[in-house]
């Protein structure tokens, strides 16, 4: 059946178009209005430079700055599709909470009602085609330079022309269309008009996926004469109720806090719209109240029809703060919150991917999900409990005393929680480098992903060293037990480090334990073959041993080297002041040397070049 759709449509089309020049006129406004909101939009992003995101992640620490916010954003914006667009992706990526974003939707619904005002205001009372064609000539001159700031002004000003072109061509083709026929003749009064014109709403709302295009059409026919005022309402109504379909849509690729705000989107516009057919009697006579109030002339139906958008929205949402923790609870019902499967990626989802802020924001923190997960393998590749080991003051006690097995599949697990999880991270990275992203956000994009990177080399290092840790560690051994106890500590020893890293608070956090760190390393792998020489020359260590330590200890260097490398990139503040500062005082690579040089990538599987640690042994 949905084949045929497209095809019926477009025929439907041409046949109405066939039939007067005057519906073609109609359609034509339309498709330019909507034409000029995808320019404004394209504008917003391409100028905005995740301006309006930064500021939406600060404007919902309560929930009266929520709706402020939004009712803001989409007066200026005229696009509450938009706006519910983009607070789907920040409560995907976790940057605010479920009532901020439920706060702006419900500001966004109000402030949706400015469009209303604009064109029953000025665009049916003013030619407001002879603003348009200068704003979209100077349009074109912005959008062909090359820097981002006039291109974006330039999508903007465009959009803003095609859109007042577009109620100009409504209004002309329902001025027209009123010589042909008379659309009021189809008018239904009563409960049954209200039923079928709010269905007509929500329906031509879906259709066009914009409710302001909507309510274009109905002001326009409206002051036309092609639909009666009560009519006129039930469709405002409609329009409300099917402007929920952008958000329900934007919904589908997040996840579950973004699904919760797209059903209290839906919940709350359907309490609304039901509110207002029930309450119509009142609504009208509070309407006209004011109307006379203001100096709105008893005939002038547009204008009404904005105070009655505009306060009916405002209605609503002065019934729904008040229940706003009722709902909430509701949402939390109705879409539970699923069980954290560490294998799964758990921020990146295409809501997420449409805005510099959320994309940057989501892989930060799935890279954060995967470092978890590989701290977890490295430590339990090495028979140590991770919680044991962040909770110890003595690192190198806690590891003597660690001789219990751990049951670990580490092939299996490495397959399930890290592989699976990168090819992930790098999928969406190689999906936010065609955005054409800003050079600095896709430098931190593209840095991310080699954190990443790090962070699977280190475990695949690991997977090497687990065959003799089992071998050597499980029970006293002598010297050798002592060697692969002092790998063990070293790489518990940065593990606990990088936890240190996270749990700081970001201007606290400083390169220069790194260093510290790389130094010991580097020093490590001039001094271990010499130690192991020497333990092999008292006899105290077998050549088998030594020659399974001398590699397992190049892997452990690997995998620190990798650790450390992943934590500077990750952690450690790019602040322009602490960076230079930091720069002057840290250690340079050439005076470590170079530990990156030839290492290798997460799928080769050759042997390490002779880099060794150093550790501490008796006897």
């Amino acid at each position: 059946m949905t084949r045929y759709a497209l095809p019926g449509a477009i025929a439907l089309m041409l046949g109405a178009f066939w039939y007067s020049p005057d519906v073609t006129e109609i359609a034509a406004g339309v498709a330019i209005f909507l034409f000029g909101m995808l320019l404004l939009e394209d504008g917003f992003k391409l100028f905005g430079g995740g301006t309006l995101e930064r500021v939406l992640g600060r404007a919902t620490a309560s929930t009266p700055r929520a709706i402020g916010f939004g009712i803001l954003s989409t007066t200026l914006l005229q696009s509450s599709s938009l706006v519910s667009i983009i607070t789907i992706a920040f409560l995907s990526a976790g940057l605010m909470s479920l009532v901020g974003g439920v706060g702006i939707i419900l500001g966004a619904n109000i402030g949706t009602t400015t469009g209303a005002w604009l064109v029953a205001g000025v665009g049916l009372k003013v030619n407001i085609a002879a603003y348009a064609m200068p704003m979209i000539a100077l349009s074109i001159v912005l959008v062909f330079q090359k820097a981002k700031t006039p291109r974006g002004v330039g999508y903007a000003l465009a959009g803003l022309g095609f859109l007042f072109l577009g109620i100009h061509h409504m209004k002309l083709g329902f001025d027209a269309f009123e010589d042909q026929i008379d659309l009021t003749r189809l008018a239904l009064s009563g409960l049954l008009g209200l039923v079928v014109y709010a269905l007509i709403g929500t329906v031509a709302t879906v259709v066009l996926q914009s409710s302001h295009a909507t309510m274009v059409l109905i002001l326009t026919a409206l002051a036309a004469g092609q639909i009666t005022y009560d009519n006129a309402l039930a469709l405002a109504i409609g329009a409300n109720i099917g402007t929920t379909i952008t958000a329900i849509i934007g919904a589908a690729g997040a996840n579950y806090q973004g699904k919760r705000l797209a059903l209290a989107h839906l919940v709350f516009n359907l309490s609304t719209a039901t509110i207002a057919l029930i309450f119509l009697s009142p609504l009208r006579a509070t309407v006209d109240w004011i109307s006379a109030g203001v100096g709105i002339a008893p005939d002038d139906f547009a204008l009404k029809l904005a105070v009655f958008h505009t306060i009916f929205n405002v209605l609503g949402v002065a019934l729904i703060v008040p229940l706003l923790s009722r709902l909430i609870a509701f949402l939390e019902r109705r879409i539970v919150e699923p069980q954290p499967d560490v294998s799964r990626p758990h921020f990146l989802n295409r809501a997420v991917d449409q805005f510099p802020e959320t994309l940057e924001v989501a892989l930060r923190q799935e890279v954060l999900h995967l470092y978890r997960n590989a701290s977890d393998l490295i430590l339990h590749g090495l028979n140590l409990s991770r919680a044991q080991i962040f909770a110890t003051d003595d690192v190198a006690g806690t590891v003597r005393n660690s001789r219990q097995a751990i049951d670990l599949d580490l092939d299996e697990a490495y397959e399930r929680r890290i592989k699976t999880l990168y090819a992930a991270i790098v999928e969406f990275a190689s999906r936010a480098g065609d955005k054409r992203l800003a050079p600095e956000a896709a430098n931190r994009i593209y840095a991310l992903r080699d954190v990443a990177r790090d962070i699977v080399r280190a475990v695949k290092s690991t997977k090497h060293l687990r065959k003799n840790v089992l071998r050597y560690t499980t029970r006293p051994q002598g010297a050798v037990t002592e060697l692969y106890d002092g790998l063990r500590t070293e790489i518990a020893r940065i593990a606990v480090e990088i936890r240190k890293l996270e749990l700081a608070a970001p201007k606290d956090r400083s390169a220069l334990w790194l260093d510290q760190e790389r130094v010991q390393v580097e020093d490590a792998a001039r001094t271990t073959a010499k130690q192991v020489d020497a333990l092999m020359r008292r006899g105290v260590l077998s050549p088998t041993a030594a020659t399974s330590f001398l590699n397992d200890a190049g892997y452990a260097q690997s995998a620190m080297r990798d650790l450390i490398e992943a934590a500077r990139t990750y952690y450690v503040g790019r602040d322009a002041a602490i960076a230079e500062v930091e720069q002057l005082i840290s250690l340079e690579d050439d005076e470590l040397g170079d530990p990156r040089a030839d290492v290798e990538t997460p799928d080769d599987a050759a042997e390490p070049k002779a880099r060794h640690v150093t550790v501490t042994t008796e006897g």
